[in-house]
């Protein structure tokens, strides 16, 4: 039985996933699926989540796995989220955009909100915070100026956030359609995401290689170790519809 799993959808394809971490894949979470997950499940990654067509999961629903010792990461879009609220008590926060949140350098839900198509997780928008991102590139590239930079950005954010794209800020700025002509659009978001994949994987090869470690323990160890139950203790915190479906995926 896998013991791992990951709530994801647009942010990351599947094939890709599966390349780095083998677990058990969901759509993004909503409200209830954390307690609907088995017994065994002793690490849960949460990346893309929905907020608009159904209940977002709240920090609520993270506290008590987190006091049953498994391990929950969060990063790129809800997860970011709502590892930025719960770190504290446990939650491992991964990525630039849980930075971002945890330091107060973002605090909008919609920087992370996009479109995508319900059946295919086909991108039908672009994050704001992946904009950001391109905008701070192409200022240290000398494409564009600062006061530019903090223009062009002012007018992203204030679309509503499915009318956000690339398309949409290279037509505001030429000069930045031939800049990404050569220089490939960054996704935070994905890096955010595989990283989180690569951070789940060693903490699982971290947690077999103790067990395995205390099986092979003298018996006067083990008959020690029995005496009491094996406490689990929560991971301290890393800073690191239809065919159109509305999400913070």
């Amino acid at each position: 039985m896998r013991d791992t799993a990951v709530f994801l959808g647009p942010t990351l394809a599947r094939k890709d996933a599966r390349r780095v971490l083998d677990a058990v894949y969901h759509p993004p979470i909503c409200r209830g699926d954390l307690a609907r997950l088995p017994e065994h499940v002793r690490f849960v990654g949460i990346i893309d989540g929905e907020f608009y067509q159904s209940l977002s999961v709240s920090p609520k629903e993270i506290v008590p796995l987190l006091r049953r010792g498994v391990k929950v990461c969060g990063a790129s879009s809800m997860g970011a989220l709502r590892a930025a609220e719960t770190w504290k008590l446990g939650m491992t926060g991964v990525g630039k955009i849980f930075e971002m949140f945890r330091d107060r350098i973002l605090d909008a839900d919609d920087e992370v909100a996009l479109v995508y198509e319900r059946d295919t997780y086909r991108n039908l928008s672009t994050p704001l915070v992946n904009i950001r991102c391109a905008l701070e590139m192409a200022a240290s590239a000398g494409v564009i100026d600062e006061r530019e930079k903090s223009n062009l950005l002012l007018r992203m954010k204030s679309l509503y956030f499915p009318d956000r794209s690339h398309h949409t800020l290279q037509e505001m700025c030429p000069r930045l359609r031939e800049y990404f002509k050569t220089t490939p659009f960054p996704d935070v978001k994905r890096d955010d995401a595989l990283e989180l994949l690569h951070t789940l994987r060693r903490m699982r090869s971290g947690e077999s290689k103790v067990l395995q470690k205390a099986s092979q323990a003298p018996e006067s160890v083990q008959a020690c170790s029995s005496s009491a139950p094996r406490r689990w203790r929560s991971p301290s915190p890393h800073f690191h519809g239809p065919a159109r479906r509305l999400s913070s995926s």
